[in-house]
């Protein structure tokens, strides 16, 4: 009788030897090539449908956008998932860095569960087009042409008005539109979370923590340390902006404790520049006004933008391409709502590179289109990297390059664009450190909360029911700030700042001010400023026409994400250290006058 030799495992097959072989690092290869082929398509995808959406807001373009952000963050999913199977392999070191950027670099989970996924992306889109769509009609405008208020209108009279009452009621009325929101967004998180803990995650704050290339304890215990250093000068801003305010209000800014939000500029009360001339210091004006310089010269949006796209060509960089002057919005339509919350798109992930900005020819849309444009070049520098490697070291980095440009837009530089005949004398630069404080300083413990607040509503240890109460306890503690009226868990003062709804992670904003100034003190030292034997302040430092200093910006840009963001950062600062001591040394003239105005009076709430 003839004997059949069966394969073992066929013979064993109920014994499970018919689970998957183990897998090789050229299965890794293969997976990896794939899943960047396939999440290049998606993207760009996604983005095409994002930006119609933004600039076309209907329950049609939501639906569409919605839709392709679900194929997106689905195949997202799936990958990181996948990608664990390749936990065991010891891949070279470019392929195990792309495994983790797989399973690290989501901003939202979709549960496994089809309905669940479609039902977050759909919340997703949504709070998104809700606060694009989000306006305040205030009685007194009903029989106006003009009866609603958007956030660019609500923007402009918090700063230009010095009318308590007004500032107050638009204030109160763009605080509206959020309540709507808050019960879509407690299922977002709910949602978003089931996907998180589905990847192995706590949850999805634990989840955007373990991007920075450090433990997601450690680096809040980074965040920790760099307040740290921050807080003294805070401490002495808030101190004497409160009692100028209250010479100027005595009846709406208190002289002790913490300040009101609706008198600092600014309807989220992040950055005090608009009252600027309010505490202005005495003989401190510089002698000319960006803004009314702009208008004078009847300064149009376009122009605006190549006045940002000049600098980097200053700085050897190739000009943008003509796709970006024919598909860039500039300004806001008047047949439609758009998302006017300036961002920067490369819908192609090579060249296709636009802003959406609806501009005014003001000086703070002329430090934004610097900001934005340097996400642009950011994302061309790194366009020959491999797709999981298309961005930036960490996105603190992507934030601070346009602000490192916009540091070195100082007098020196406007004399140069022909703006100012001279720059001011030495004298003058208290005025324009307080000027650049009421930015940057007035932000830092803003940029910390929005994220501290998300980070325990995705852990739980903030429930919904104590949204609001929690919002306004964190900005207390951080900022003191406070509500100007009473507040109840019927309102949802989260929602009314943009990247809430939106679901854009919010600590790269904090990271980029710390980043901006290591950045703009360590390319200053390539542009030979301060030049040997000289007195020149950091502050009065410009990059620009330094191709050196462009050469040096360029070696960290174009890495993109390749390497960990400490590598990035020691080949632009030559440090692997995140360090607010830039900071500290850029405003130390400003800190030791205002420890001065502030003896005999109180510090801190």
């Amino acid at each position: 009788m003839k004997r059949i030799l069966l394969p073992l495992c066929a013979l064993l097959i109920l014994a499970g030897c018919n689970r998957k072989a183990e897998p090789t690092v050229e299965d890794a290869r293969k997976f990896l090539a794939d899943a960047e082929s396939r999440l290049l398509a998606l993207d760009v995808e996604d983005q095409q449908a994002d930006w119609v959406h933004e600039n076309f807001i209907t329950d049609d373009t939501e639906a569409v956008s919605a839709k392709a952000d679900q194929r997106a963050i689905d195949e997202s999913v799936r990958l990181a998932k996948e990608a664990t199977r390749y936990d065991k392999l010891q891949l070279p070191e470019d392929m195990a860095r792309k495994m983790k950027l797989l399973k690290n670099g989501l901003v939202l989970a979709t549960p496994a569960d089809p309905k669940e996924s479609e039902e977050v992306t759909r919340l997703g889109a949504s709070l998104d087009g809700a606060y694009g769509k989000g306006k305040y009609c205030p009685d007194r405008l009903k029989s106006s042409d003009h009866p609603c208020l958007d956030v660019e209108d609500v923007t402009r009279i918090m700063a230009t008005s010095q009318k308590p009452d007004e500032l107050l009621d638009v204030w109160k009325g763009w605080h509206t539109i959020s309540p709507p929101m808050r019960k879509d967004f407690a299922r977002f998180v709910e949602l978003s979370n089931k996907g998180a803990r589905e990847l192995g995650f706590k949850d999805t704050g634990a989840m955007w923590r373990a991007k920075y290339d450090m433990a997601p304890d450690d680096f809040s215990k980074e965040l920790d340390r760099l307040w740290d250093q921050m807080r003294p000068l805070y401490l002495s801003l808030h101190a004497y902006v409160r009692w100028k305010l209250h010479d100027k209000y005595p009846n709406a800014v208190p002289a002790t404790g913490p300040m009101p939000a609706d008198m600092l500029g600014n309807i989220w009360a992040q950055d005090w520049t608009n009252i600027y001339k309010l505490v202005a210091p005495p003989a401190a004006d510089p002698g000319y006004d960006l803004t009314q310089i702009l208008k004078s010269r009847n300064t149009t949006p376009k122009q605006m933008v190549e006045y940002g796209e000049s600098f980097f060509k200053s700085l050897g960089f190739a000009p943008l391409p003509a796709t970006f002057w024919e598909r860039s919005l500039f300004t806001k339509p008047r047949d439609r709502d758009v998302v006017c919350h300036a961002s920067a798109w490369d819908l192609n992930f090579v060249d296709d590179l636009r802003i959406k900005v609806c501009i005014d020819s003001t000086a703070e849309y002329f430090v934004t289109l610097h900001h934005e444009l340097g996400h642009n070049f950011y994302q061309r520098a790194y366009d020959m990297q491999p797709f999981l490697f298309r961005d930036s070291a960490n996105d603190g980095f992507h934030e601070a390059i346009g602000d490192t440009i916009a540091l070195s837009v100082t007098p020196e530089y406007l004399v140069k664009l022909g703006f100012i005949p001279k720059a001011p004398d030495a004298s003058k630069d208290i005025g324009l450190l307080l000027n650049k404080a009421l930015e940057k300083i007035a932000f830092l413990p803003f940029g910390l909360i929005i994220d501290e607040w998300r980070w325990k509503v995705f852990s739980g240890e903030i429930p919904p029911d104590q949204y609001n109460k929690a919002w306004w306890d964190l900005r207390l503690k951080y900022e003191g700030i406070v509500p100007p009226v009473a507040r109840t868990e019927d309102d949802f003062d989260p929602g009314a700042k943009y990247h809430v709804p939106a679901n854009v992670p919010y600590m790269r904003y904090f990271l980029a001010d710390i980043l901006q100034f290591q950045f703009h003190r360590a390319l200053a030292k390539e542009a030979g400023c301060p030049a040997a034997g000289s007195d020149t302040p950091l502050h009065r430092c410009s990059i620009y026409q330094s191709t050196a200093a462009g050469t040096r910006l360029n070696a960290m840009l174009s890495m993109g994400t390749s390497k960990p963001w400490q590598d990035a950062l020691q080949v632009i600062a030559g440090t692997r250290q995140m360090d607010a001591s830039a900071i500290l040394d850029y405003f130390a003239p400003l800190k030791a006058w205002l420890d001065e105005q502030n003896k005999g009076k109180p510090v801190g709430w």
